[in-house]
């Protein structure tokens, strides 16, 4: 269901963070992250959405700089904008563009200007909600990570994360609802749904997206930056976009076992001898996840399946491909294909290659996988029968 454009819609940007977590020279929002700045990507964002009143809440003194941004940003629909000062707090700051919304507004939203790379169909799917009757909204991603509760240093329980989702923004409201509910705060919360739900009323989901992330630590700004350097150098050189892909390298080795099954490339390989190991010892699948978060700039496998993660005890190829794609999909990475060899004297690979590949590429959520095995003439441990060792290259494209 569509919705009328404006004045039934105000999107409220909220600029006005010292991002003292940062570590700029300058409020989070006016620091670059290529030739523009936090604030200035986040409102060609707000103004590629459908069309309505924005409300830009900068710090005190800066309001100029907000204002030529906005200025920069809006093109013809300059009319539609403003720019307010912020309070000490987010809420205070929230408060203060609340004051400043036309009265004839119908549903508000509120956005972090420090989720800059927001892609506009998550504004879409926030107001599509309000405008089938719901009160209130926020779009979401799913919990991937193991939880647990601690005390100190101590696991002291497991949490299910299949109730727990991780709350992006904007967030949407019917106007009436974040008015009301914005009169009877008594305290601080972390944003304006945890402050609406509070007043009694229910909030509902939408899907959020991967470059929703908020930009909150040096690292952070940095994956902003690698997301948009690409368009951005290609822009000045070639005057039009093109992705800049990485490439990654990965190896691994593991020595025969005395007991157990072989697991190799994704498959099980009955009446072979097992590859010694804290999961299952596949060498190829191993390789392959390091090449992609090499790729990727996130680390390798040690960092995130480490003998320190009883869950990855006895695990096979699917859960470690699975869960790396999910890793470099949260950087805001698409795998584009991976290449793997390994080097042994057994199992007889060739009958069983396409399976195989098929297996990995399945695993990865549908990257093409290509893998090859050779011999070593004997040299080496490969060639002496006593393990297998194997080496990968990945590609990575920026999404």
């Amino acid at each position: 269901m569509s919705i009328t454009p404006v004045p039934r819609i105000a999107i409220i940007v909220v600029a006005a963070g010292s991002g003292t977590r940062l570590g700029a020279n300058a409020p989070k929002a006016f620091v670059g992250i290529d030739r523009h700045t936090v604030l200035r990507h986040a409102l060609e964002g707000v103004f590629a959405a459908p069309s309505a009143q924005v409300i830009v809440v900068a710090p005190a003194g800066r309001e100029g700089d907000a204002l030529t941004e906005v200025l920069a940003a809006s093109g013809d629909r300059r009319d539609l904008a403003s720019v307010v000062v912020g309070g000490a707090t987010r809420q205070e700051s929230v408060a203060a563009g609340l004051a400043a919304v036309w009265p004839d507004v119908e549903f508000v939203l509120v956005h972090d200007a420090a989720r800059a790379l927001t892609p506009p169909d998550v504004f879409r799917r926030v107001l599509d909600a309000l405008a089938d009757g719901v009160p209130a909204v926020v779009p979401t991603l799913p919990v991937v990570d193991t939880l647990k509760q601690v005390s100190g240093s101590d696991v002291v329980a497991a949490v299910d994360r299949s109730q727990l989702a991780a709350a992006q923004t904007p967030q949407g409201f019917a106007r009436v609802v974040i008015d009301s509910a914005y009169a009877v705060a008594d305290r601080e919360y972390t944003d304006d749904a945890a402050l609406v739900a509070a007043a009694g009323r229910a909030v509902a989901i939408v899907p959020g997206d991967t470059r929703s992330f908020k930009i909150t630590t040096p690292d952070d700004l940095d994956r902003a930056r690698a997301l948009v350097a690409p368009s951005t150098a290609s822009h000045a050189a070639l005057e039009h976009s093109v992705p800049i892909p990485r490439v990654g390298i990965g190896t691994d080795v593991h020595a025969f076992a005395a007991a157990g099954t072989l697991w190799l490339a994704g498959l099980e390989w009955p009446g072979e001898p097992a590859l010694s190991g804290h999961s299952d010892g596949d060498v190829v699948a191993h390789a392959i996840v390091d090449a992609i978060l090499s790729a990727a700039g996130q680390g390798d496998i040690g960092t995130h399946f480490g003998t320190d993660r009883p869950e990855y005890s006895g695990a096979h190829a699917e859960a470690f491909l699975a869960r790396t794609a999910a890793i470099v999909g949260e950087a805001g990475w698409r795998i584009g294909n991976v290449a793997v060899q390994f080097q042994a004297t057994r199992p007889r690979f060739a009958g069983r290659r396409a399976e195989a590949e098929a297996a990995l590429s399945a695993a990865l959520g549908g990257a093409p996988v290509s893998v090859s095995a050779t011999t070593t003439d004997g040299l080496g441990f490969p060639g002496r029968g006593e393990g297998v060792a194997a080496f990968a290259t990945a590609l990575v494209f920026p999404v």
